[in-house]
């Protein structure tokens, strides 16, 4: 397994295929264009589907249906192409299937602009479609995490009959840097429950559903999904940190993290500041970030937002510390030095 010079985009859709993705169905849309123009080379070439549909709303209901299938299938994105995916989503958490979805997020609102944003928070972690119901969501930091959080989103998607996200962002999207890829072999889920024929007729027919009248029925099928979902915030937690022992902690995910993990790595002895990461937006790493949170001066939440990760934070933190905001929003990316200062303001205000 050698190291390559890949661009994010790109590797995302290679990792996919290399964990046995054969299906995809998207629509271009700036800056995630270089994940469907990808796949529409490569899968041909492994005998896979690349179909470019006429609307984001026809390629969600596409990935709804090879999902049910039983294939492993993708589909990307960005934030007003995933808003337009949002009620096909619903329907696919309600059938219990399996998908991975990409978002490089582009800021907004609206059409908003191209630049990077991390304004697609809610979106992803609390629902964005209709009902009750979760997504595994992972956001990497790198082109490396870029890649191998992708594999692992198919084979926990699987694991968990349930839609999984990648929420990234223009930057990681589209930047280039030293990675590795590797063939992962899909790991084996019972997939009884696709509809592939009825030929095995000691079994009940497969039926892909979300529609349930009588409200007893719904309700038990929503209480048994939510057992599912407490038992991933049980197991499923991911999150690094560096420093947490200092008196002053950042909490940032995604390239927020990567530019403050920079400071933290050059500086933070001297700031007395360390970093807690998020790498799964959910579950979310409240236990963990609440015992890291014990005895700090301060607890600051970096984003590219005005503030979504922030209400997490909190609950997390439970009253443990102060905790504080620092975010740039409409596409402006704060440097290595911004974060420094912000950590030298909070120090002498303390």
């Amino acid at each position: 397994m050698s190291t390559q010079f890949l661009k994010g985009n790109e590797a995302i859709a290679e990792a996919a295929i290399l964990c046995g993705c054969r299906y995809f169905f998207g629509y271009p849309i700036t800056p995630q264009n270089e994940i469907p123009e990808y796949f529409s080379k490569r899968l041909p070439e492994v005998g896979g589907t690349f179909i470019q549909a006429e609307s984001e709303v026809a390629s969600i209901n596409m990935v709804y249906g090879a999902s049910g299938a039983g294939a492993r299938v993708m589909t990307s994105s960005s934030s007003p192409g995933m808003s337009l995916k949002m009620e096909g989503l619903s329907y696919i958490a309600g059938a219990d299937l399996p998908c991975v979805l990409v978002n490089i997020v582009r800021s907004g609102p609206g059409l908003g602009g191209l630049q990077p944003s991390q304004g697609d928070y809610y979106q992803a972690v609390k629902g964005g479609g209709h009902g009750d119901y979760r997504c595994l969501v992972y956001s990497p930091t790198t082109v490396q995490e870029a890649i191998d959080l992708t594999q692992l989103a198919f084979d926990k998607a699987d694991e968990y009959r349930m839609p999984a996200i990648i929420l990234s962002d223009a930057i990681i999207g589209q930047m280039m840097e030293p990675a590795q890829l590797r063939e992962k072999t899909p790991v084996k889920t019972d997939k009884s429950w696709a509809t592939v024929g009825w030929k095995d007729k000691s079994r009940p027919r497969a039926v892909i559903n979300s529609l349930h009248l009588d409200p007893v029925e719904l309700e038990a099928k929503n209480l048994r999904r939510v057992e599912r979902y407490n038992r991933i915030e049980e197991s499923e937690v991911m999150y690094s940190a560096i420093g947490a022992d200092r008196d002053i902690l950042i909490v940032a995910y995604g390239i927020m993290a990567r530019i403050a993990r920079a400071v933290i790595e050059e500086e933070g002895a001297k700031l007395g500041a360390g970093l807690f990461n998020p790498i799964s937006l959910w579950p979310y790493p409240y236990k963990e970030l609440n015992a890291a949170a014990k005895g700090k001066k301060a607890v600051l939440c970096a984003e590219l937002s005005t503030g979504q990760m922030i209400d997490d934070v909190r609950i997390a933190v439970a009253g443990e510390a102060p905790v504080m905001f620092y975010g740039r929003t409409g596409g402006i990316v704060p440097t290595e030095k911004d974060v420094y200062n912000e950590i030298l303001r909070i120090k002498e205000a303390l």
